[in-house]
């Protein structure tokens, strides 16, 4: 039953954006297409963006010590607001702002106070000694 009530919601998405798209094209008149269009066109900018950096952000993330599987997320988050500026219709361009404007400071965190220090490396001066002592 709950798989019902998932694939209805899922079926309603576009014909809400269809109304939504008609209630805004009475409201703002013709402005509404350069809209969609200029969404769309952010959207693919954002996806190829992404793209691009991903391998760049996961091999960062994996030198500075943070866990890439955070990094993962903060890339899927902004894919999937990319995919929903796509999307035509104004609810989704709705939650592609939300996904976009949660903070991802998260990720990028100076130190973890609870990873321990590295004890492999002693500090402290270094003098040879000459080997007529060490016989």
């Amino acid at each position: 039953m709950r798989f019902g009530w998932f694939v209805l919601l899922l079926l309603s998405f576009p014909v809400l954006e269809a109304i939504g798209i008609f209630w805004m094209a009475d409201a703002i008149g013709g402005w509404v297409l350069p809209w969609l269009l200029l969404d769309a066109i952010a959207g693919v900018m954002l996806i190829r963006t992404e793209r691009v950096a991903l391998g760049a952000r996961l091999l960062f993330s994996v030198q500075s010590g943070a866990h890439p599987l955070a990094t993962l997320f903060a890339s899927g988050r902004i894919l999937l607001a990319g995919g929903l500026l796509v999307f035509p219709g104004f609810i989704s361009d709705a939650a592609a702002l939300l996904l976009l404007l949660i903070p991802g400071t998260w990720n990028r965190r100076k130190a973890d106070p609870l990873r321990p220090a590295n004890d492999d490396v002693l500090e402290g001066e270094f003098k040879r000694e000459p080997d007529d002592l060490l016989r």
